[in-house]
């Protein structure tokens, strides 16, 4: 019995012996127990931000006519796709258009009035142009008729001083003056006709210059009465701004309507974005153009790509809670199922590494001198080993250096 009892401690001591042997951890069973041993590998790492919200549509318009009337016609009904430029509803246009053709006649009585007057202008001118020329040939008619003048007086100066003095050739010279002054009275009448001609031209172009510029205020005011009666005209069909799908019809042929009834509700359904609301702690970390993964509530099998493409200036406040809106374009089309309003999830991709190597955050401590160290397995020994770490999020980090794939390191069971 005692030979037994001797053989059961000798096993004993062997087992325990044999089991702090195979522990390269050493330290209380509770250490050992809190330790493991993690590869050293290469993946994949992505850090992100999420957020929830509701499947929209980025392009939307809410159609309406700018006059008000009565509902003529509606080409479309709810469901139906349009393309760009067709036409959805149209007023009823009698009216509207009596009054642009009134106004086409208005501008066009304008028009004629304003050329009559551009004609009597250009009739005016040329009048003036005509008396101006008869007043510079009288001018210089009577500029001759002076000169003419001047040497009958010198030739009788002449020969009155003479000795003996030739009393015919005298008789002659004072003939000769006599007949220059009439000559030149006749030409100063001439002159003074001619100023008087050029003057009521000159008045007459003015006056016709009056009426073009009396008539050129009415012709715009014609003009803008055929623009305006055209506007209205155009603005009484609706006629769509893009590519879409009807959603709503707000009336009924034969409806009177204002100008702020909306008739058609258009939306583009190649157009899906996603509305997200992120907590104010992570914004800072959201940037336009970045990437995003979202997940559909009512399409557990569907993921979609989009793109970060506005984030919101304003805060919301919720419950003592801030958050901000982030819209998400879609890389979608109705054809996938997807519906506006759908609940859904996104991942927005802050930062990510490939192929970059991996250990756990808790295989990371700090040493006593602050330094980023692991603990390596080396030969069934444990190393400290100094590391420069990259990103992490918040379950793996990126080891930049100090490590190599295939290396074991210890992590930290909990």
């Amino acid at each position: 019995m005692k030979d037994w009892r001797i053989i059961t401690v000798l096993l004993l001591c062997l087992v325990l012996a044999s089991s702090t042997a195979c522990n390269p951890f050493g330290g209380s069973s509770k250490e050992k127990a809190n330790q493991q041993l993690v590869e050293v590998v290469r993946g994949d790492l992505t850090i992100s931000v999420s957020g929830a919200g509701n499947i929209a549509v980025a392009n939307e318009a809410r159609l309406t006519f700018d006059t008000s009337g009565k509902v003529d016609k509606i080409y479309i009904k709810e469901g139906d796709k349009v393309s760009e430029g067709d036409e959805l509803a149209k007023l009823d246009t009698d009216a509207l258009e009596l009054a642009l053709a009134q106004s086409q006649v208005t501008y066009l009585q304008a028009k004629v009035t304003i050329d009559q007057a551009q004609v009597a202008v250009d009739q005016a001118r040329a009048t003036r142009d005509q008396a101006q020329a008869t007043r510079d040939q009288a001018e210089a008619t009577q500029d001759q008729a002076k000169a003419a003048l001047e040497q009958a007086e010198y030739d009788l100066d002449q020969d009155e001083q003479k000795d003996p003095p030739d009393k015919d050739k005298i008789d002659v010279d004072e003939l000769e003056v006599k007949a220059a002054e009439s000559q030149l009275k006749a030409c100063e009448s001439n002159l003074v006709a001619a100023e008087s001609l050029l003057a009521a031209a000159e008045l007459q172009v003015e006056i016709a210059e009056l009426q073009v510029g009396v008539a050129e205020p009415q012709l715009v005011v014609a003009e803008q009465g055929v623009t305006l009666a055209q506007k209205q005209l155009d603005e009484a069909t609706i006629t769509a701004p893009f590519d879409g799908t009807v959603a709503s019809i707000g009336v009924d042929e034969g409806d009177t309507v204002s100008a702020t009834t909306t008739i058609v509700h258009l939306i583009d359904l190649n157009s899906m974005e996603l509305t997200v609301e992120v907590d104010e702690i992570d914004i800072p970390s959201v940037r336009q153009e970045q990437k995003a993964v979202i997940d559909v509530d009512a399409l557990p099998e569907l993921q979609l790509k989009g793109k970060v493409t506005s984030i919101s200036l304003l805060p919301k406040v919720e419950a003592g809670v801030v958050v901000y809106e982030v819209k998400i374009g879609l890389d979608a089309t109705q054809e996938l199922g997807l519906k506006v309003g759908m609940s859904a999830t996104a991942d927005i991709i802050i930062d990510e590494r490939n192929n970059v190597l991996l250990v756990p955050n808790r295989a990371i401590r700090l040493d006593s001198q602050g330094n980023t160290v692991v603990d390596l397995m080396v030969d069934e020994q444990i190393e400290e080993r100094p590391v420069v770490t990259g990103i992490s999020d918040g379950f793996q980090t990126e080891i930049i250096d100090g490590l190599k794939e295939g290396e074991s390191v210890v992590r930290k069971a909990s």
